[in-house]
């Protein structure tokens, strides 16, 4: 065979070739588990990654959409994370978590929250992320519903759909302090009813649930027997004067039932930690700890030394969290002063968490010149992110419309500056509704 026949030849194999890449690409199946399609993105996160590119581009956006303390994590924390690394403690640990920071946990809810578990009643997480989602999966078959007030957190009904469950939001008014209705809860229970989340101090509305209301929830509880209590309090620290937090598994007939999650995250500056904790009954837990033994084994053991470190700070987190806490009542106070003197706003004054969850239909239907119509919470964020520069999360995600959330885990100066833009924009708007 001649050299130019064997170019021929060469083309022809290559081409062929090509073909049935081509038709070995098209006939690749690229559909997505039902269950994953059926999950919507974090419009948090949306927002958060919108802004960073905007600042990526020159454009100063001021961010507060995303809920992370602006604060250090405190240096004993901090130095014990790092002498962890330097004393090469850099390997696995016990997937539940080191008994040493399990036990600590165990003393720290006995000795704030009243109630008692034995270290294989508490399970660490990497985060409580973590920890809810595989609460709701080890709890949930499919057709089982879950329960969910609103405003609720964005991931909540989300968590509910992985599991083949099916969320049900049970709708709280701003008048009433986003605080869930006895009688609706005891309305929309029935037979496929089996978990019950509770958020308080909440995300997004800063409301407090008052130990009366949670004893009246309960009550209504003890009458469903397959009805679990999810409670998240992961902003227990984070609350202000007279409102007081309590965990729900300490009231009567309330622990068998109830899977308490809390994490260091929030109160301790410590997100990028990753690292989170459930306390619950032993099967619980230990269906729990199945899942985490196959989806990502235990918590990074550098960050379990932290969070011992942290959980010996003191009571509450001693005065390393109260400066905080401090800090963040001061934030709430100037941005609740401010929003207040926008005419048609309606707020409810948070008393705990780093959130403001604001009112602003009134100005739904306000045409703007150069930009347009201010149908909803997301079009209200996008104006205000396109003329004010800040970024907002729209109260959408969070299962009402009428608002938006505001994270006031920034520093009061840059609150300042992003209040001063926000009236500047909402100035170019008329409320339509009368507050």
């Amino acid at each position: 065979m001649d050299a130019c026949v064997r170019r021929v030849c060469g083309r022809t194999k290559h081409a062929a070739r090509a073909r049935m890449a081509v038709v070995r690409a098209e006939a690749v199946d690229t559909s997505i588990s039902p269950r994953v399609s059926a999950l919507r993105p974090s419009k948090t996160m949306a927002i958060t990654d919108q802004a960073m590119a905007l600042r990526q581009a020159g454009v100063p956006v001021i961010g507060l959409a995303v809920g992370e303390p602006d604060f250090d994590t405190p240096p004993a924390i901090a130095e014990a994370g790092m002498n962890a690394i330097r004393d090469g403690y850099t390997r696995y640990t016990p997937n539940a978590g080191t008994l040493e920071l399990r036990k600590a946990i165990c003393a720290k809810l006995q000795g704030e929250n009243g109630i008692s578990y034995l270290p294989d009643q508490v399970l660490v997480s990497n985060g409580a992320k973590q920890c809810i989602t595989q609460a709701v999966l080890a709890v949930c078959s499919p057709g089982d519903e879950v329960l969910i007030p609103a405003p609720y957190w964005v991931s909540y009904p989300e968590m509910a759909r992985l599991a083949d469950a099916t969320p049900v939001i049970l709708p709280t008014n701003i008048s009433e302090n986003f605080l869930l209705s006895t009688e609706l809860l005891a309305e929309k229970i029935n037979e496929k009813s089996r978990l019950l989340i509770l958020c308080s101090p909440s995300n997004p509305t800063g409301s407090v649930y008052p130990k009366e209301l949670l004893e009246k929830i309960a009550d209504i509880v003890k009458k469903h027997p397959r009805l679990l209590v999810l409670s998240d309090e992961i902003y227990e620290h984070i609350i202000y004067q007279p409102a007081k937090h309590t965990s729900f598994a300490s009231l009567p007939g309330m622990w068998e039932r109830t899977l308490t999650v809390n994490g260091f995250s929030k109160a301790f500056a410590m997100t990028g930690w990753r690292l989170g904790y459930l306390a619950a009954p032993k099967h619980f837990v230990a269906a729990c700890g199945k899942i985490q033994s196959q989806f990502t084994s235990g918590a990074s053991s550098i960050s379990q030394m932290a969070g011992l470190a942290a959980l010996n700070l003191g009571y509450a987190g001693g005065e390393a969290v109260s400066n905080m806490v401090k800090a963040f009542q001061e934030r709430r106070d100037y941005l609740v002063k401010n929003f207040k003197e926008l005419p048609g706003v309606k707020i409810s004054e948070p008393q705990g968490a780093f959130y403001l969850f604001i009112d602003f239909s009134a100005y739904y239907g306000s045409e703007v010149q150069g930009f347009g119509t201010i149908k909803n919470s997301e079009s209200l964020c996008i104006f205000l992110l396109e003329k004010a520069q800040v970024a907002l999360v729209p109260g959408d995600a969070f299962g009402d419309d009428k608002c938006i959330r505001i994270s006031y885990a920034a520093s009061l100066t840059t609150l300042q500056t992003a209040m001063a833009k926000i009236k500047e924009a909402v100035a170019l708007l008329k409320p339509c509704v009368a507050a």
